[in-house]
């Protein structure tokens, strides 16, 4: 396999020229400065992008002169404006392969919205490539394989209706059977969940317990949403329980 450079250039000319070399080295400044939630420091991007603190100071004042509104602050660094649409990044042979295996394995998991969700999220991928790289990254030879689980039906359906809820920040009404076959009906606020090897789970802040729990989607016996809507609450979110790990 060729290096980053010889393979993203194909998608510029086909030939490496300095010119296209230095569009390349643009495009990669700009992921750094997208990715960043934070001033990213001249030498930081330097150490990242293999390259001179010169060449970071030429990159940045290129990018100023097309427009790109790239805030500098002495003593932080660099950071994009908010808002700024950049243009389609290129994906190095990585980035294509993890995007791809990240891809089979959701499908490989479950069935239901995320399984169909993978699909037309490769078609878009591929498409955005060109023929010629679309066929290539439909073709990669990455394969991910999940044995099937008791349950595994039921925890699709339920994770489709969660993944909704959360995003809508709806209270849930559920009925739970934990490992002892013991039923409770709670009413919690879906936050986040977490794919393990065996099981899907539903991190919740629970109304009963004031505190956070934990609710395998497979032992999940019933689910319903409320229509009342909960706020985001400091001590109460997923980060903070993340926080607590």
């Amino acid at each position: 396999m060729g290096s980053v450079a010889d393979w993203s250039c194909q998608f510029l000319s086909g030939v490496c020229y300095p010119h296209a070399m230095k569009t390349l080295r643009l495009f990669a400044l700009l992921d750094q400065l997208r990715l960043a939630r934070h001033p990213v420091s001249a030498e930081i991007l330097a150490q990242r992008l293999g390259v001179s603190l010169r060449t970071i100071y030429r990159d940045m004042a290129t990018l100023t002169q097309l427009g790109t509104p790239v805030r500098g602050e002495s003593g932080l660094g660099y950071q994009l404006e908010k808002g700024y649409f950049l243009p389609p990044l290129r994906f190095d042979p990585d980035e294509a392969e993890a995007i791809m295996l990240g891809l089979r394995l959701v499908r490989a998991r479950g069935t239901g919205g995320l399984h169909d969700a993978a699909a037309r999220v490769a078609g878009k991928v591929a498409d955005a490539m060109g023929q010629q790289r679309g066929e290539q990254f439909h073709d990669l030879p990455l394969l991910a394989v999940s044995r099937e689980r008791p349950g595994e039906d039921q925890a699709a359906q339920w994770g489709d209706a969660l993944r909704k809820m959360i995003r809508e920040r709806v209270v849930v009404e559920l009925t739970y059977s934990d490992l002892a076959e013991n039923e409770s009906c709670r009413r919690v606020w879906p936050l986040g969940l977490t794919l393990f090897d065996d099981a899907w789970l539903l991190t919740a802040w629970c109304e009963m317990r004031s505190d956070f729990r934990h609710f395998r989607l497979d032992r999940i016996r019933h689910l319903s949403a409320t229509g009342e809507r909960f706020a985001h609450q400091k001590g109460r979110r997923f980060q903070d329980y993340l926080d607590r790990l």
